[in-house]
């Protein structure tokens, strides 16, 4: 797109005023109509003019502006404009292709191009001239291209004008609620933002007022912290205000042309009361479609409200309304909040809409008196694990070495299958030495009984008795290096595969064993609920790797020793199944229940937290 040059010869050579009325024209029929004056004045010899453009919404393309203003329609200019519209290119023609060639205007030509953007074709220019040679008519369709840019401009800021107009509204608006935001309190936010927005806006006064009951009171003012004394003004503008809420809508005094036809008499009333005013009232509507309090505008009568300005206090107070409303609450006393909280609680449920809170209330209300009268089983759940009722300990005899590993934990075993077996080869070895020095002093014994030496013979004797019973010992010794299992059972612990040569003492713990047909469980009941378990007390338990069986017990003992593990404490409490599964294990863990009788539900559910408040309110009472 190429941009007018001075053409003829400078500016001031131009036709001022058709140039200001251009930039002043305020629709796209009025800028044609000055652009086809401005051209006739600047290409000589011009007839009649043309300009088409496209209605919208797919509506065809239609004549905006003609010159001279009576011109009646020339088939010339529209065939034209209809061909520029076909080729999307300029198009210069005869009028004796369409008009008779006995009449005078059949030697005049016809320029006609488009005004394309990109490649959207959004309306066509026409101009009808007297006959000339090829060079001025070059020089023409020039200064006609370049005319052309004039109504390329005006669409494209007339593309534009939304996109500004939005942003200066959401800056406007971005900027006051930051204006709030740094203010400490209430009033003196409130003062800030409506002296700002007056300044900005052009107004002589603004005002804010919240609805209080059935009428609205007036907050602040502009420029001012203390209109105390201002009562008349003040009371006006709270009507002006109310009028504006009555009728849920922005009141704008005077009306514009374009109007709803609202009801505007408080308006008028403050407007000539107190001065020839234009007046303009945005109400403020909170997340709940809730209308709370307006913000009203005051200006001189002779800079009225257009729809811009009340676009942008329409934006403003959509988003520092509720800001300011918010600021409010949360500088109020507790005791007003609180009481302020429940009037507002109390309006919704019982006032109109609000369906969910009364639906939440009434099911809510249902609940309690429902927990209030049903009764239910109570039960104490503990933490639980799956024990053998006796274990036995497999240990090492003697001190040694390992030689070979049996079993290891988890494993099942039958009575005297191999656990272990300690080296006994220096367990034979001292036995061989033992049996050799028994022979030997057998043999001695012999020569002091055929020499007839006694007293030789008694001490023989000792030695020879000492010797078998070595012997004797370790052939004990030996034959324990073979470590059995004493019963069918499971090995609880002990694992010597990964060990074997290692020593062991005497006494140490090699394997335990648990029996596979007896159990017991072990309940880790806290200190809050023991006081409820008594021996013989049924219940049921689920073990995590059997989350779907209930195993029935019994509990059969309370120890009255508290332990601590976790940073909590709890009692041991001991029971026996009723039934044993094939599938039971000891160390398995889960949950259990005991019962205990029936209680009302809101007990169960609420009576740790009372005894927990109850020994908290004990602890801190004087």
């Amino acid at each position: 797109m190429s941009t007018p040059p001075p053409l003829a010869g400078s500016v001031s050579d131009l036709d001022q005023a058709a140039v200001r009325r251009m930039a002043e024209a305020s629709s796209l029929d009025e800028f044609c109509t000055h652009w086809l004056d401005l051209q006739a004045r600047m290409i000589e010899g011009v007839t009649a003019g043309l300009v088409a453009f496209e209605a919208g919404d797919g509506q065809p393309f239609a004549p905006v502006a003609a010159w001279p203003r009576s011109l009646a329609e020339r088939d010339a200019l529209v065939a034209a404009i209809e061909r520029a519209i076909k080729e999307r290119k300029g198009v210069v023609m005869r009028n004796d292709s369409v008009a008779p060639v006995a009449s005078p205007e059949a030697l005049r030509q016809v320029l006609s191009l488009p005004v394309l953007i990109g490649k959207k074709l959004h309306g066509v220019a026409a101009i009808e001239i007297m006959p000339r040679a090829q060079a001025p008519l070059l020089a023409v369709m020039r200064q006609l291209q370049w005319g052309i840019a004039w109504l390329q401009n005006w669409v494209l800021r007339q593309a534009a004008w939304p996109e500004a107009h939005l942003k200066h509204r959401l800056t406007t608006s971005l900027e006051m609620a930051a204006l709030i935001l740094e203010e400490k309190d209430y009033r003196s936010a409130a003062t800030a933002f409506l002296t700002e927005l007056a300044t900005r806006l052009d107004c002589d006064r603004a005002s804010l007022g919240l609805l209080k009951g059935k009428h609205v009171k007036v907050q602040a003012l502009s420029h001012s912290s203390d209109f105390r004394k201002q009562m008349n003004l003040i009371r006006c503008i709270g009507q002006a205000m109310s009028e504006s809420l009555d009728q849920q809508s922005v009141l704008v005094y005077p009306e514009p042309p374009d109007g709803e036809g609202r009801i505007l008499r408080e308006h008028e009333i403050l407007a000539r009361g107190h001065g020839s005013r234009a007046v303009c009232t945005v109400p403020f509507v909170d997340h709940e479609g809730v209308f709370f309090g307006a913000l009203t505008l005051e200006r001189s009568q002779e800079k009225p409200f257009d729809r811009a300005t009340v676009n942008v206090c329409d934006s403003v107070a959509a988003l520092a309304g509720p800001i300011l409303e918010e600021k409010r609450r949360s500088g109020r006393a507790l005791p007003v909040a609180a009481w302020e909280s429940l009037k507002t609680f109390v309006r919704r449920l019982t006032g109109p809409r609000h369906v969910a809170l009364k639906l939440i209330a009434g099911g809510l209300a249902a609940l309690v008196i429902f927990f209030i009268f049903a009764r239910g089983e109570f039960r104490v759940t503990a933490k639980t694990t799956l024990q053998g009722k006796i274990r036995r300990v497999a240990s090492a005899p003697f001190k040694g070495f390992i030689q070979e590993a049996g079993a290891r934990a988890g494993d099942i075993v039958e009575p005297g299958q191999l656990l272990c077996r300690l080296d006994d080869r220096d367990l034979r070895l001292e036995r061989t030495k033992w049996s050799t020095e028994r022979e030997q002093y057998s043999l001695e014994q012999r020569r002091s009984m055929a020499q007839g030496d006694l007293a030789a013979m008694k001490v023989l004797g000792r030695k020879i008795a000492q010797a078998e019973a070595q012997v004797a010992l370790l052939d004990e010794q030996i034959s324990r290096t073979k470590i059995t299992s004493p019963f069918r059972g499971l090995v609880v612990s002990g694992d010597v595969s990964q060990s074997l040569g290692a020593p062991v003492d005497a006494g140490q713990v090699l394997f335990e064993i648990a029996p596979l047909d007896s159990y017991r469980l072990m309940l880790e009941v806290g200190e809050w609920d023991i006081s409820y378990i008594r021996p013989g007390q049924k219940g049921r338990i689920i073990l995590t790797s059997l989350p779907n069986e209930k195993i029935p017990f019994t509990v059969t003992r309370v120890t009255p020793v508290s332990l601590s593990e976790e940073g909590r404490s709890y009692f041991r409490v001991e029971g026996e199944l009723e039934e044993n599964l094939e599938r039971l294990r000891p160390g398995m863990e889960g949950f259990s229940k005991v019962e205990i009788d029936r209680r009302r539900l809101i007990w169960i559910w609420t009576h740790d937290l009372i005894d927990w408040v109850r020994l908290k309110i004990w602890s801190w009472w004087p």
